[in-house]
């Protein structure tokens, strides 16, 4: 028996838009990745699951427990015990130990939950964490790690996971990925992290084309889709030919009907037949044409409605896609150096030390290392934002910096309006070619920066920097593959890729460092 049965359901935002209809699924012990573009419905559609807010339509039915790991804005409140929820529990098995359990705290206890959270937390990187230690001292991978581990240990039939693995490092991704691949009950998780995706049973989208379930994990999802892009393509083509024919065919029968109008005419003008004759002609001849033009407009317009519907099958499957431009970056150009570098923590902790470094040309150099190695703090070093304890940090070229939070972009302003800010020789048609480059078309210019996804703003960010008349040819950025869609970031890493500057990035996403072509890597810690 399924754990939630979804029958028929139909979600709409609370001005009205249609997020998904007639969505109709069985979540049971499989493992299902959730995907579509930001404002699709994917968190709508755990609010319904969850009975946190109500369908348009259709019915929800829960018929198992339900474990919820949720992104958190800020630091956990409380103890680390109270972050795994399992306070109370482990209360009364601490009572019935000190000898002062109720006859209560003996029926309810849970006699292998220690054993249970030990080997859990073992198994999540976290073996020996203190319990009472405050929660808000924990990295926000180890935080998350630790919710998970509290979830897996109460063993849910299904556990939800929104974005498991945003801002862990390489090590935490591939135990968030493991842990779920072993989890005995069923998955439903929020995720553009490709690595998880790929322990998927099955892939569910949300799209404009309605919502879609594919078998498999990632690649696999990923091949279906690049056939439904190819089958669209077709059948545009087929439409744009059948329409061009139904065109022709009614030009031709308007051809042989003019023809046939005009021996008429010219039979009357010969008068040799009686003119009750001829006016009975007259008649069959108008309503032939009009019955023509009727044939006509049903023919154009049965064309018109196919090229219409195949367009917008091709503009659904279509993939963002964007070209950065040229840089003009000489290939034996000394873009960074740094000799000796030496970095400490604001606790007086050194990060690095040590360090010599050099970019030269269009190289792709990443920082990598664990939640907390100094990969950002040597990402402001490098790029001039903050000075090194010791040595010596030369650019060669002014970077471009692009930080988690895209702080170069304000929250009350347009997006035209920042375009302007930061380039203020452009005119408004220039703002707007250069947004519109970037997918930000029409009305979408006008939105304000605070109403953004993460991925629209880094988007944003990007058309804003790189196409002045004078393009970067040195860019930084921290962590971009974070807070995108999975189309976003096909399309940032595409874009990145085909890029002739040089780059200078952190990221813990193995894929987005091998689809941007990194040539070098940094470990820190």
């Amino acid at each position: 028996m399924p754990f939630v049965t979804l029958d028929r359901l139909t979600a709409r935002t609370p001005d009205g838009r249609l997020l998904f209809e007639n969505l109709t699924l069985a979540l049971g012990p499989e493992r299902t990745g959730l995907v579509g573009a930001n404002g699709a419905g994917k968190s709508t559609l755990v609010r319904l699951i969850l009975g946190e807010t109500a369908p348009a339509a259709g019915s929800v039915t829960v018929s198992g427990r339900i474990g919820v790991l949720r992104q958190r804005a800020g630091p956990p409140e409380g103890d680390v015990v109270d972050l795994l929820g399992l306070a109370e529990p482990l209360a009364r098995l601490a009572r019935i130990a000190a000898g002062t359990g109720v006859a209560e705290d003996l029926d309810l206890a849970d006699w292998t939950l220690e054993a249970r959270l030990g080997a859990t937390l073992d198994r999540l990187g976290l073996g020996g964490l203190d319990l009472e230690r405050q929660a808000a001292s924990l990295s926000g991978g180890e935080a998350t790690r630790a919710a998970l581990a509290g979830l897996l240990v109460q063993a849910p039939d299904l556990l939800i996971l929104d974005e498991p693995t945003n801002d862990l490092d390489i090590e935490g991704r591939a135990l968030i990925a493991e842990a779920v691949a072993t989890h005995g009950g069923g998955v439903l998780a929020i995720s553009h992290d490709r690595a998880l995706l790929r322990k998927m049973d099955q892939i569910l989208e949300l799209s404009s084309l309605g919502p879609q379930l594919y078998g498999g994990g990632y690649d696999l999802y990923v091949a279906r889709k690049a056939e439904a892009a190819a089958a669209a393509q077709r059948d545009l083509e087929s439409a744009q030919l059948a329409a061009a024919q139904a065109a022709r065919d009614i030009q031709t029968d308007r051809e042989r009907k003019a023809r046939r109008d005009a021996a008429g005419v010219r039979f009357a003008a010969r008068r040799s037949e009686p003119k009750i004759l001829l006016g009975a002609q007259a008649e069959r001849a108008q309503n032939s044409s009009g019955r023509l033009d009727r044939l006509a407009e049903r023919r154009t317009d049965a064309a018109a409605a196919r090229l219409e519907a195949a367009m917008a099958r091709v503009e659904a499957a279509r993939r963002l896609g964007f070209d950065l431009p040229g840089s003009g970056l000489a290939a034996g150009k000394s873009v960074l150096s740094a000799e000796g570098l030496e970095v400490r923590a604001p606790d007086g902790r050194v990060l690095i030390s040590g360090l010599d470094l050099q970019i030269t040309g269009p190289e792709r150099l990443a920082l990598c290392g664990p939640n907390g190695s100094g990969k950002s703090t040597l990402l402001r070093v490098l790029s001039g934002q903050q000075d090194p304890n010791c040595g010596e940090v030369r650019q060669g070229v002014p970077p471009a910096v692009f930080d988690q939070q895209v702080r170069l972009l304000r929250p009350e302003e347009t997006l035209l309006e920042a375009y302007e800010r930061l380039n203020p020789t452009a005119d408004r048609n220039a703002a707007q070619a250069a947004l519109a480059r970037f997918l930000f078309r029409n009305r979408a210019a006008e939105r304000r920066v605070a109403e953004l996804s993460g991925g629209e703003r880094l988007r944003a960010a990007l058309a804003c920097v790189l196409m002045r008349p004078a393009p970067p040819q040195f860019l930084v950025l921290d962590e971009p593959s974070n807070h995108l869609d999975l189309d976003s970031l096909a399309a940032v890493e595409a874009a990145l890729g085909a890029y002739d500057g040089a780059l200078l990035l952190v990221s813990h996403d193995a894929d987005f460092l091998a689809g941007v072509g990194v040539d070098r890597q940094i470990q820190l810690g």
